[in-house]
Parts: C-alpha cells; structure tokens; sequence
C-alpha cells in the first residue's frame, strides 16, 4: 500500500525528456494499468493510440500552445473514448484510465504529462485528423511520456479546508 501511495504523492507533470527510448514492454504496462481502471457498466470504450514517430510527434505538438513538449517526447499515448460504446461516461471512463496510466509511468520511472484536448472540437478533430481516427472516437487527451530530464520535487496537495464532512457546512449544534 505504500507504495501505491508513493506512487500517488510524486506523481509530476513532467515536460522535458531525455533521449532514452520508452520500450514497448513499458508500453505494455502502462496499457494494461489504464485498462485496469473502473468504467460505467464495465463498458470499458477506451482505445489508445501509441505514437512514437517523430514526425507525427511535431504534428500532435501543434495541437495547442501547451502541447510543445511533444516535439521533445519519445513517446505520446492519445487516450480516445469509443461513443458508440459508451455515448454517455465515455468521458469518465477514459479520465479514470488516463489517470491509471499516469500512476504506471510514474511507477515506471518515466515522466508524463496529461495534455488536455476534449472538449475542444477544434483541438479533437486535429488530432483525429493527423492520426486518422474514426469519426465516432472522440479524443481526451494527449500524454507525453519520456524518461525525465528534470527532477520536480514531491508536493502534497492536501487541503483540509476542501474536505467537508455529512454536509457542505454543518447546522449550529451538530
């Protein structure tokens, strides 16, 4: 359990990489911990594209401002929800299986950051476009994922003052 939570507390943004290639058998867990996370129904419409090639990595930097670091990244898992699937949770489903992958690149010794792209139509149909996604997958997000090449120290983010307890605020005399 600890280190789960270890896991969980270091997790960082991280947007420089080194030039160490990401293996596929790392590629491998990643996957297989987003698919391991919890979906309406068990429906389970997640599907994720695995881009390593250099040149659609410059084409997906453009995406948007905040999307540079993917021209420096070995490696971009684009996380899409099948609507077909799951018209509804799709949106859901697929955060949960983002943030699963992002606590296996962490546990992994890797950095990523979580490049948001829904619900941007804009920013979606971009992507779709330059990697020839079907027109009922919707895309989330981008994650860049590379081996670090900057070191971010552990922050918790624990705020009593967002935590509430039976009610938002509690009657006089509880």
């Amino acid at each position: 359990m600890e280190d789960l939570l270890e896991v969980m507390y270091t997790r960082r943004s991280i947007r420089e990489y080194t030039d160490e290639p990401v293996t596929d058998e790392q590629v491998g867990t990643m996957l297989k911990a987003a698919m391991a996370a919890p979906s309406f129904q068990n429906l389970c419409p997640w599907h994720f594209v695995v881009v390593r090639k250099r040149k659609l990595l410059d084409k997906l930097a453009e995406t948007h401002k905040y999307a540079h670091m993917l021209s420096k990244a070995p490696l971009a898992v684009v996380v899409c929800g099948d609507t077909e699937v799951s018209e509804r949770h799709w949106v859901e489903d697929t955060c949960a299986a983002t943030q699963n992958l992002l606590l296996a690149v962490t546990a992994l010794g890797l950095g990523g950051v979580w490049i948001s792209v829904y619900p941007n139509k804009k920013r979606m149909k971009y992507v779709s476009q330059v990697l020839d996604i079907p027109d009922d997958i919707e895309v989330l997000c981008l994650v860049a994922v590379g081996h670090s090449a900057e070191e971010k120290e552990a922050h918790a983010q624990y705020d009593p003052k967002r935590v509430h307890y039976d009610r938002w605020k509690p009657e006089r005399g509880e």
